[in-house]
């Protein structure tokens, strides 16, 4: 599904891309890292904007500028993304974290249900963290 849906964003074959999910012992969330390899030279701060740019209409999605935790999406509806390059070897490193029991598909089911109500899309799932 993450080859197919990068592939939709560009021409050209699907990129290559490992998904990496974390197990470890919590109670609830998800921690995934994602590598891919670089087509070309770029900075760190060229891929946060791009990341930006690319989630800037998108609600629950931060680009963050340290590793998150999956203790910071803990009760809401946020995914927060990091992304990294690792220049040495030429690949993009992407860290996302979410709670897996209302980023998931609760979260997900309220979302589309507001949009075909007409309603804002966060209705609802605004609500700040069970941090710390």
């Amino acid at each position: 599904e993450i080859r197919q849906e990068l592939a939709n964003l560009r021409e050209g074959p699907p990129p290559k891309v490992t998904f990496v999910p974390h197990l470890a012992p919590m109670t609830r969330g998800i921690h995934a890292t994602c590598y891919a390899p670089l087509t070309r030279a770029v900075t760190r701060a060229e891929v946060t904007r791009i990341y930006r740019d690319f989630y800037a209409a998108a609600p629950f999605t931060d680009v963050v500028e340290t590793p998150p935790h999956t203790k910071q999406t803990l009760g809401n509806n946020m995914c927060l993304v990091h992304p990294a390059i690792d220049e040495r070897n030429g690949m993009l490193i992407a860290i996302g974290v979410l709670d897996n029991l209302v980023k998931g598909a609760a979260g997900q089911a309220i979302e589309n249900m507001n949009l075909m109500l007409g309603l804002e899309q966060p209705a609802g799932l605004d609500l700040p963290a069970v941090y710390p």
